[in-house]
């Protein structure tokens, strides 16, 4: 099965958050997919952290090679339903991206994010409960 996978539950796992064990669990055995602007989402979520003095550069760099450590397969976005979905849930063209994908994949959609999750729910995708 395919499952959609959002860069907060992706960070989740690299970062060893008290979600992780949780997502390999549910993602072991599955494919996982994802829009293709996703290591530009990896790569800005520890520029934050560098900023805001939470890591330094030598774990962010072990943390991107984690990263590059998944198997994950990105996927074409389709930009119209894309814009679309943004409209009509109120979400950034980012986020949407992951809905486009888990509604044109038929697949379930793993994110920590609440606003998504509520987006998701919104149109009614499929969501990978944590």
């Amino acid at each position: 099965m395919d499952i959609v996978i959002d860069t907060s539950a992706l960070i989740a796992v690299i970062v060893a958050e008290p979600e992780r064990e949780k997502i390999v669990e549910a993602t072991t055995g599955h494919s996982l997919i994802g829009p293709g602007c996703i290591p530009w989402e990896v790569g800005n979520a520890f520029s934050t952290m560098l900023k805001q003095r939470r890591i330094r550069l030598a774990d962010a760099r072990r943390a991107l090679n984690i990263f590059d450590g998944v198997p994950l397969r990105y996927v074409s976005v389709d930009m119209g339903n894309a814009l679309r979905l943004a409209g009509k849930t109120g979400m950034y063209a980012y986020d949407a991206y992951f809905l486009d994908c888990a509604s044109r994949h038929a697949a379930p959609l793993l994110t920590l994010d609440r606003p998504l999750r509520l987006a998701a729910g919104k149109i009614g995708l499929e969501l990978l409960e944590i």
